[in-house]
């Protein structure tokens, strides 16, 4: 049998494995957030960014239980603009409190 033929067969499978590989859901979490002024506030997260009242923020890291967002993420995580604590739900945006419920 020549080699060849066995070579085709798998190299054949191995495409459709990764073609099928790229078809993954982008899986993400939205959030209803309100604050003392502003009620039913979108908040999406979706892999390691967050998008809050139309702009977009990376993920800076982890302390505890609360998560770090920013535009740029600085130096020291917990210098971060936005603290999230998803357990709980609170934001913390630029001294804003936000009360975020998973959708």
């Amino acid at each position: 049998m020549n080699p060849c033929n066995k070579v085709l067969p798998i190299a054949l499978l191995l495409s459709a494995l990764s073609i099928l590989g790229g078809c993954e859901r982008d899986t993400y979490t939205t959030w209803n957030c309100r604050s003392a002024s502003e009620t039913k506030i979108s908040m999406v997260l979706r892999k390691a960014q967050m998008e809050f009242q139309g702009a977009k923020f990376d993920f800076c890291g982890s302390l505890g239980n609360q998560s770090y967002f920013d535009q740029k993420c600085p130096a020291q995580t917990s210098q971060s603009g936005i603290v999230f604590t998803p357990s709980s739900g609170a934001l913390v945006m630029n001294g804003q409190e936000y009360q975020c419920t998973a959708l």
